[in-house]
């Protein structure tokens, strides 16, 4: 489900590339987009599920389900409330929103793109309050086993966006407005597509406002360090996003478009893999099971490798084809896909840390450990502050590429957070990797090394992606990543390499 909702994000960011290219509405509708869908990771898919899932599970495990449903009616309403508050703010003073995050558009000579963002923020905040309230009936449905609800729901995002710029667009002035207006839609869509789960569960929310609850106390004060713990690596993100308004006209978007093709790994599998382990992770904790919790993450570890090692490498390798044959069409231009392949490449440098970072995190908030990440993230986050200045300057001033330097940065500080989380299991002693994982991770770089010199002899030069037609690019594209998946598998299987090195154990189950 989590692939199905990617592939179809990945079609909606190639609909936008062709609608809106990387203009001045783009980049105001990819900031006005970008504020509300990050503080959605940090809910949907971070901080709030992280402090969430684990008192849930221990109340499932050690309560009556009275109790479950007292805490169910507590929370949401604790977190409805909130951000009902929040969104209210926001919404009147989206112009001092746009200035902060934007900084850039505020002070730019041409206003154009500081006024378009405001006006899109005030209809698009209003998906924080939705997609939040989607993310805590998820966080419910996960808890439960329901995987694959949640997993599907932001199809629902997608073909909304969708259908706003082919169906809707033609009625506004401005095709990024019919955006903006799906955003809201889609939050809509996709809370009421979960409340008929949840009531399968008889757990349908009866918001209370209770802050002085134990469980409602508890998780709030997991949910303010877990948000630096676990959305470190998105923080970085959207501090790209601040810092490349100050950028030529299109870093923006550059950086958006970019960003979706690591996305597309990290949250197929990364993000997917996270979410499964931490129900288990929780439980095991409960249970005093530290072999069945080791083993968990050892597990979700070699997942992570086997696919974000060579992901990393093809990307790297890749950047230009993928992009100009999936968003070089219409409103984006050959110079654009040159920029955005720039980013996609330093962002591919940290790819690996990225998907890292989100199974190593749940071993620590499992745990109701939340000091240590936090620490780490804060770590994190002044590296990633003080290479954007060391790398962004020198590329903007010299070469007009400050973007590139923004993601290399992120990325560098994305591997020192993961190197960081991953010290600090080992040094806990409740992570030990299995025998052989050495020689399993030996056999995967042999073969990604292997697949990479597949990769660079049949790809073609530059100018031939230019001229050829859309299916001639898909066509070329397929079997060459085709080559590459078979190269990665089979020099995988040559070294020694055998499925039963990455089937999870039977004490990770539960």
């Amino acid at each position: 489900m989590t692939m199905l909702s990617r592939v179809l994000g990945l079609a909606r960011d190639i609909v936008f590339a062709n609608f809106l290219g990387a203009t001045a509405a783009a980049d105001a509708f990819f900031v006005a987009f970008k504020i509300p869908n990050f503080l959605r990771r940090l809910f949907a898919e971070g901080a709030f599920s992280q402090a969430f899932v684990p008192v849930l599970s221990e109340y499932r495990e050690r309560r009556s389900i009275e109790a479950v449903q007292g805490l169910v009616n507590k929370v949401s309403g604790a977190l409805g409330g909130s951000l009902l508050l929040v969104t209210g703010i926001a919404v009147v003073g989206a112009p001092v929103l746009t200035a902060l995050f934007a900084p850039g558009f505020y002070m730019a000579d041409d206003t154009t793109r500081y006024q378009l963002t405001s006006e899109m923020i005030r209809i698009t905040f209003p998906y924080l309050l939705l997609i939040s309230l989607t993310g805590f009936c998820g966080a419910v449905l996960n808890s439960y086993g329901r995987f694959a609800v949640p997993a599907f729901t932001p199809v629902l995002l997608n073909i909304t966006l969708i259908c706003a710029v082919v169906f809707a667009s033609p009625y506004f002035d401005e095709p990024a407005f019919a955006l903006a207006w799906g955003v809201m839609a889609a939050g809509f869509l996709q809370l009421t597509f979960q409340l008929p789960f949840i009531h399968g569960l008889r757990l349908t929310p009866k918001p209370s406002w209770d802050l002085q609850d134990e469980g409602v106390k508890r998780i709030l004060a997991l949910m303010g360090p877990a948000i630096f713990g676990v959305s470190v690596s998105q923080i970085n993100l959207l501090l790209d996003t601040v810092l490349a308004s100050f950028l030529p006209l299109g870093s923006v978007s550059w950086l958006y478009y970019s960003d979706r093709l690591v996305e597309l790994p990290l949250g197929v599998f990364a993000i997917a893999i996270s979410t499964v382990i931490l129900p288990s992770l929780s439980r095991q904790r409960a249970n005093n099971s530290r072999e069945g919790f080791s083993a968990t993450l050892d597990w979700a570890i070699k997942m992570v490798l086997l696919i974000g090692l060579p992901s990393a490498v093809a990307l790297i390798i890749l950047a230009t084809p993928i992009l100009m044959t999936l968003f070089q069409y219409d409103k984006l231009t050959v110079g654009d896909v040159g920029m955005a392949a720039m980013s996609l490449q330093a962002y591919s440098l940290g790819l690996l840390a990225f998907m890292l970072i989100k199974v190593l995190a749940p071993g620590y908030f499992s745990q109701l450990d939340t000091k240590t990440p936090v620490t780490i993230g804060i770590k994190a986050m002044v590296a990633n502050m003080m290479m954007n200045v060391i790398f962004v300057v020198p590329l903007h001033y010299f070469w007009q590429i400050g973007h590139v330097g923004l993601a290399l940065a992120t990325s560098l500080a994305a591997v020192l957070n993961a190197a960081l989380l991953y010290r600090g299991l080992r040094l806990k002693q409740v992570y030990t990797p299995m025998p052989g994982f050495g020689a399993t991770l030996l056999r995967m770089t042999m073969a990604a090394m292997a697949m990479a010199l597949v990769l660079a002899m049949l790809l073609p030069e530059p100018p031939l992606w230019e001229n050829w037609q859309w299916l001639d690019r898909l066509i070329n594209l397929l079997w060459i990543c085709a080559a590459g998946v078979v190269t990665y598998f089979s020099a995988l299987f040559v070294s020694g390499g055998r499925p039963r090195d990455f089937k999870a154990a039977s004490n990770t189950q539960g």
